[in-house]
């Protein structure tokens, strides 16, 4: 079905400026057990709008959400597909728990595409109304396509059925500002609760002009009676946004209820619901207390523990990390709870910071509400040694206006720091810019030059793997130097752990799909910690379950913080704490709930464990995926530095002794970080070799067929990737 150009009067007209360029008129489905049933494609450039079917075999297989992206991008793209090509797309879909009021954490989407960093698929996960709503207008995934010649806005207004291909005429793209506008303009009326039956996408200036852009999601905040956004940071998509000329996504939804997935049993639901609710109400204020400082919990806990990344990760706490650690947050922080980023969530960590006053920047002197800080942007503070709190809301305030990644600018800065303090880098290179640690004024000018387009702000923009190749080649700088000290792995940035002292969370970095992101496994506790997996059999293990587990939220529309940011009581008494596995069971309930369909525990890591395949293999059709591209910086290894390494030579002398059997006595700085380096080296490939094993892959890093037929995924061309590659 498509229609293009088509118009029906009387039925829907644009706002004033905004020209239709392309319509198409729908009758929307209500969903039924957590579906619609049919996605929505829009092309850009041609104009092209099209319902495409969702079959019981793609929900069988892909589930949702992550899968659904990963299938529809697989179908629009091939080997040879660059991030900027016409044919690259961007997938958003929730998944069939998405929407559901009944349980905390069901708001979430998943975006993807190909990354513009990385230049293979990438996925990135959101809160925010847009993916719910989306589903609620009809829809259980908006495929874009194309790119247009000048700024568009896509509208689907799910309560008349429409989809409008528009002309954007705004010219401040900054989401702050952006987001608002539209939401105003696409209600009913200025009643607050029209208006927020309304969700946007956008991103920002700095988006066109780097490959950090993020994207971000909008929900209006009925208490402030203001729009918030919260943001798929990772990988660049917002930059893919910007390439196509998309200024914004625009949805309208019907009222959200209980009944609006049409669950095949709410009472299953709501009680699964009533159990983890009682425990965030009871529990939450004395575990992690994410109703009232929501992630910056995690800055104190860090930097406790040696963690809390320091001049570019080169040390894992300092003496001033109180001063953005969460009692700062506490006080900052406008209370309104629940304050949560979909309706009914209980867990409510989506904090805010009101009027606070900009003194840089074009909106200086403003006063505007900043969403956050999460712990990724404390620590990324840190990072750069930063230990100022106003600093760190500017920063996050612009990042998000401007549609940049606060981990990918604050790691890729650091590095930029370190590179500076080593002579890589000098003022006449950044253009006048003393690009020292601490130096907060600097860091912020470089990401207002990101937005202008301009200056050596342009530069950082590009990413870590990028600035490597220019320095080594425009400044002779030592490129295994750089190598050492550029936290990213395949294009992405790391976000904001030191992992020096935890193998497996090394190993969580460095084979995570998409580049080093927690999102996939975050073991720094079980392994450094408490020692629950100190074999290499163990970490295999646990880098098995908990990418798999993990995936399933971003396949169905969860957020993993209600799994394991909250605990039963008696969990710890439980055979495996870490898997959470009363809340475990939850989610069986949730999902049976919802589709009708009956699962156990084994079935969830399942349906993950199809899609990480699939994953792999499209990575490997993109030219990646494979061992080679597994590698990680020494930084996130151990101590690059002889500074590094006298900063804990206690630490350092006696592993010397006791794990590689080295007596350090007598051996200079530099002998001893040798021997440690070629220690630690050895052990992460020993890791590598025991986690693929375990997963079924080569020693190459490739799913077997084998592998993809135990797994159901064997189709033709699936197989076609793999063989010949064995």
């Amino acid at each position: 079905m498509s229609r293009r150009g088509a118009r029906e009067e009387g039925r829907m007209s644009a706002p004033t400026g905004y020209r239709a360029i392309a319509e198409m008129t729908y009758e929307p489905k209500t969903a039924d057990r957590g579906y619609t049933g049919q996605t929505l494609y829009v092309n850009v450039g041609t104009g092209a709008v099209e319902v495409r079917p969702v079959t019981d075999r793609m929900k069988e297989i892909f589930i949702g959400g992550r899968g659904f992206g990963l299938w529809r991008l697989w179908n629009a793209v091939d080997e040879n597909t660059k991030w900027d090509d016409p044919e690259n797309e961007i997938v958003i879909s929730s998944g069939p728990v998405g929407g559901t009021t009944a349980y905390p954490g069901s708001g979430k989407s998943i975006v993807v595409s190909l990354s513009p960093l990385t230049d293979n698929v990438i996925d990135s996960n959101v809160g925010g109304y847009f993916g719910p709503y989306l589903k609620f207008a009809g829809w259980d995934a908006l495929e874009l396509q194309g790119k247009s010649d000048g700024n568009v806005v896509v509208f689907i207004d799910g309560t008349k059925g429409i989809v409008q291909l528009l002309s954007c005429p705004e010219t401040d793209i900054n989401s702050h500002v952006l987001a608002e506008e539209l939401m105003k303009r696409f209600a009913d009326s200025d009643a607050p609760r029209d208006v927020a039956a309304v969700s946007t996408v956008t991103t920002g200036a700095a988006a066109q002009n780097s490959r950090w852009g993020c994207l971000n999601f909008s929900f209006f905040d009925l208490k402030r009676k203001a729009p918030r956004i919260k943001q798929a940071g990772r990988g660049g998509i917002g930059t893919v946004f910007r390439d196509k000329r998309i200024a914004a996504l625009v949805v309208k939804s019907p009222p959200v209820t209980a009944l609006s997935n049409r669950p095949a049993d709410l009472a299953r639901l709501q009680a699964a619901g009533q159990r983890i609710n009682k425990e965030i109400l009871e529990l939450d204020a004395s575990q992690c207390d994410m109703r009232h400082v929501g992630t910056s919990h995690l800055v104190e806990i860090m930097d406790e523990y040696d963690l809390l990344p320091t001049h570019n990760y080169k040390f894992g706490s300092h003496p001033d990390a109180g001063r953005i650690s969460s009692p700062v947050w506490r006080e900052e922080f406008t209370q309104n709870m629940p304050d949560g980023c979909w309706l009914g969530c209980t867990m409510s960590c989506s904090h805010a910071v009101d009027d606070f006053e900009l003194r840089t920047g074009p909106y200086r002197g403003q006063k505007v509400l900043v969403d956050g800080p999460e712990y990724e942007t404390a620590g990324g503070s840190s990072n750069l040694g930063v230990y100022d709190p106003n600093f760190v809301l500017e920063m996050n305030f612009y990042c998000d206006t401007y549609g940049i990644d606060t981990i990918s600018f604050t790691t890729g800065l650091a590095f930029v720091m370190e590179c500076y303090e080593n002579g890589v880098l000098d003022r006449e290179k950044t253009g006048g810019l003393d690009l020292r640690f601490g130096n907060g004024d600097a860091a912020l000018e470089v990401l207002h030059q990101m937005a202008r387009g301009e200056g050596f702000g342009v530069v950082v923009g590009q990413g870590i793997r990028r600035m490597k190749a220019r320095f080594a080649e425009a400044y002779g700088a030592d490129p295994g130097f750089l190598r050492d000290i550029g936290m990213e792995a395949k294009g992405l940035e790391y976000s904001e752990y030191v992992t020096k002292e935890s193998l497996a969370m090394q190993g969580g970095y460095g084979l995570a799909l998409k580049g080093p992101q927690h999102d996939e496994a975050w073991l720094i506790f079980m392994d450094m910690v408490n020692n629950q997996i100190p074999t290499f059999k163990d970490k295999a293990e646990a880098l098995h379950y908990f990418p798999m587990w993990r995936t399933w939220f971003g396949l169905v529309g969860h957020c993993k913080l209600p799994w394991n940011d909250i605990e039963p009581a008696d969990n710890a008494r439980t055979d495996e704490p870490a898997k959470v596995p009363e809340h475990v069971a939850n989610y069986c309930d949730v999902f049976a709930g919802v589709t009708g369909i009956e699962v156990e525990p084994e079935d969830l890591v399942l349906q993950s464990e199809r899609v990480y395949n699939f994953q792999r293999v499209f990575g490997v059709r993109m030219g990646f995926g494979t061992r080679e591209h597994d590698a990680i910086p020494y930084r996130s290894v151990g101590p690059v530095t002889e500074e590094e390494y006298e900063s804990r030579a206690d630490r350092y002398d006696g592993q010397l002794k006791e794990k590689v059997g080295v007596d350090p006595t007598g051996m200079t700085t530099a002998e001893k970080v040798a021997a440690l380096r070629a220690y630690r080296e050895d052990q992460y490939e020993q890791l590598i070799d025991a986690v693929y094993k375990r997963r079924g892959w080569t020693e190459n890093g490739i799913p077997t067929v084998e592998k993809l037929r135990e797994l159901g995924i064997d189709f033709p061309d699936v197989v076609a990737v793999v063989q010949g590659r064995q």
